[in-house]
Parts: C-alpha cells; sequence; structure tokens
C-alpha cells in the first residue's frame, strides 16, 4: 500500500514538474512573439540607448549596437552589429562626430528602408579642445578646421536612407574617419541636462513618426523625462554657482558642455585611455597645475585604467574619483541597475566634494 501511494504521489509530481516547464516554454515562446512582432530600434551608444529605451518603454525593442561596457571612441561594429542593422527599423546614434563609423557602415547596408536620426540635432556644438588628442593622434586641427561644420546631407542621402524622423533642414558636418578622428567638435552633448533633453526630443520626435500609434505614449514619457532633466538642471546649478573652486582635472576632455552650462573649467590629462598614456611632460605639467591651484581631486572613468591618474594623485596627494562621461556603464553599474539620471547624481556629489 505504501508503494502505491509512493508511485502515486511521485507520479503527480511528474505531471506537475511537467505541466510548470510547458507552461514556461510556453511564457518564453510568447515574449519571444511579443519582441519579434515589435519595431526593431538600435541606438549607437549608452546614452542614446538609455534616452531612446526611456521614451520606447515596452512598445519597441530597443537594443545597443555597441557592447556595453565598451569605451566608445574608435569602437567599430564587427559583423554581427551590421547584420542588426540590415534588419532594423531605425537606427539612432549621437552624432556630432563620436560615432566616427556611421556614414561607411550606412552607406554599406542594403536595407534602404532604415530610418536614421542623429540625437544631437540642433545642439549648439563646442570646440573640442584637444579634439580628442588623447587617442593620441596627429591630426592637422587647422585644416579639419577649413571642414565646414554645416554642410549638406547629400553623400548620407545618397544611399538613400529614409531620414523623414529627422530631416529638419540642419546640416550634419564633415567627420574625418582617419584614425577613429572625432572631428574638431566636442561629440559629449549628453553631459549637459540641457543638451539631453534636446536628444530626448528629438527621438521622441523619431519614435513618434516610426510609431504613430503609440505617438501618446512616447509624448507622455518625454514629458516626464524632460521635467526630470529640467530638475536636474536646477540642482546642478543651485549646487555649483557658490562654490570657491572652479577648475577640475580630468582623465579626458569629456564635460565641455557640463562645463560651459554651470561655469567650470576642465584641465584634461592628454592621452589617458584604455590605450595611450601621456608623456613625461604633459605629466609634469598636471603635477605642477594641481600643486599651485591646491587641486585636491583627479577625476578618472570607469571604462579606463586609472593607472595615470593614480600616479599623479600619489605624487601630488589628490584624492582620485569618478567622474563618469556616461559613455558606458561598467558591469557593477549594471547589477546595480543605474541609469543616466543615477549617475548624473553621483557626479554632482563628486563634483561638490572636489570643487568645496
Amino acid at each position: 500500500m505504501k508503494n502505491i501511494k509512493k508511485f502515486i504521489f511521485l507520479l503527480a509530481g511528474i505531471i506537475l514538474l511537467s505541466g510548470c516547464s510547458k507552461g514556461g516554454e510556453a511564457k518564453n515562446s510568447s515574449d519571444a512573439s511579443n519582441k519579434e512582432n515589435k519595431l526593431k530600434v538600435y541606438a549607437s551608444v549608452y546614452p542614446i540607448y538609455d534616452f531612446t529605451k526611456k521614451i520606447a518603454g515596452d512598445k519597441l525593442d530597443v537594443e545597443m549596437v555597441m557592447p556595453q561596457g565598451t569605451e566608445p571612441h574608435g569602437w567599430e561594429p564587427d559583423s554581427n552589429a551590421i547584420k542588426n542593422l540590415e534588419n532594423a527599423d531605425m537606427f539612432i546614434y549621437n552624432g556630432a562626430g563620436l560615432e566616427s563609423w556611421t556614414d561607411k557602415v550606412l552607406g554599406s547596408l542594403s536595407n534602404k528602408d532604415l530610418k536614421v536620426v542623429e540625437a544631437s540635432e540642433g545642439v549648439d556644438l563646442i570646440k573640442s579642445t584637444h579634439s580628442h588628442d588623447h587617442e593620441d593622434e596627429d591630426h592637422d586641427h587647422e585644416a579639419e578646421g577649413n571642414h565646414n561644420h554645416n554642410h549638406n546631407h547629400e553623400a548620407e542621402e545618397n544611399h538613400n536612407h529614409n531620414h523623414e524622423a529627422t530631416e529638419n533642414n540642419h546640416d550634419h558636418e564633415d567627420h574625418d574617419h582617419e584614425g577613429h578622428h572625432h572631428g574638431p567638435m566636442d561629440p559629449h552633448v549628453w553631459i549637459s541636462p540641457k543638451n539631453a533633453k534636446i536628444e530626448m526630443e528629438n527621438i521622441k520626435n523619431a519614435l513618434v513618426e516610426l510609431d504613430k500609434d503609440n505617438a501618446d505614449y512616447y509624448e507622455s514619457n518625454y514629458k516626464k523625462y524632460a521635467k526630470m532633466l529640467d530638475e536636474l538642471d536646477a540642482k546642478y546649478k543651485e549646487s555649483l554657482e557658490n562654490l570657491p573652486k572652479k577648475e577640475i582635472v580630468v582623465s579626458h576632455e569629456a564635460y565641455g558642455y557640463l562645463c560651459k552650462d554651470y561655469g567650470l573649467t576642465q584641465i584634461g590629462v592628454k592621452g589617458v585611455n584604455a590605450e595611450t598614456e601621456p608623456d613625461a611632460k604633459k605629466m609634469a605639467e598636471i603635477i605642477s597645475y594641481i600643486k599651485e591651484n591646491n587641486i585636491t581631486t583627479i577625476f578618472t572613468e570607469e571604462l579606463i585604467d586609472p593607472k595615470v591618474s593614480n600616479i599623479i594623485a600619489s605624487e601630488t596627494g589628490c584624492q582620485v574619483k569618478v567622474l563618469s562621461p556616461i559613455e558606458g556603464l561598467s558591469q557593477e553599474q549594471v547589477d546595480n541597475n543605474e541609469d543616466y539620471f543615477s549617475i548624473m547624481e553621483e557626479n554632482l556629489e563628486n563634483l561638490v566634494g572636489a570643487l568645496k
């Protein structure tokens, strides 16, 4: 009798587990089906992905072209990334010279229905002090300066991409793709909440054009985050305007727009990234500047090797802290569910601590 009861119990358990398994398979199948039925949007780099995801919510399938945790300067898409773009409905990139690969890659695609959106459209761009010489590039900046930043879209339009969502008679800059150079303009526009708001609005307008059935949803999301960006801007202004110090020493000059908005000055360490290091002369200059101006903090980034910053800190007594350019997230930030807003709050806290 006991054996029969055990058999019945085991049989019931097998049936129950089988049912759960089938239910899980059905759910996974349903999730995959829902994802396949959504319009596919690819964003080039993390800040653009984050903004797009916030506006799109669960209405669109949004993914990032660049692998998470990758430093974007000099990165180029591999064959898988290009394949993804071939099957996408929309591609959103920052522009302003950040993604030096866009013209070449977009021109090679057979997907002529791909809608292409430049998120930085309409941002008042500023010149990069070193034009990203942290990548150890010896370009002739004067020659590049002769390029007209407001040249027309003819070369890009020859690719027959559908720019309906983004064309507003604003002309793109002429990118120099040699050596992954980003041109004379600073591309880190999103580091300013004011510019982030412009980028979000451009993204919202593009998604409304792409998916008119959910236009009200995208408009509502944009209004929510636009308000949050206004509040963030006000908090930065209030927190920074009365601090006694105004100079920050940074690993690379990615903070021009933030400095412009809040009256700060950045002093960049040439060559400080994962690939290059500054020469002895530059190191000596930075060390002297820090000592003469009583700088207490040197800022590094989450995606680069802090070795050089640590050396400078040991010579000057500075502390090393992170000031994120939000170019991408570290694994720790991903695990902590951080995003643009949480990182900007951390940046503000570290800035205030350094400038007191």
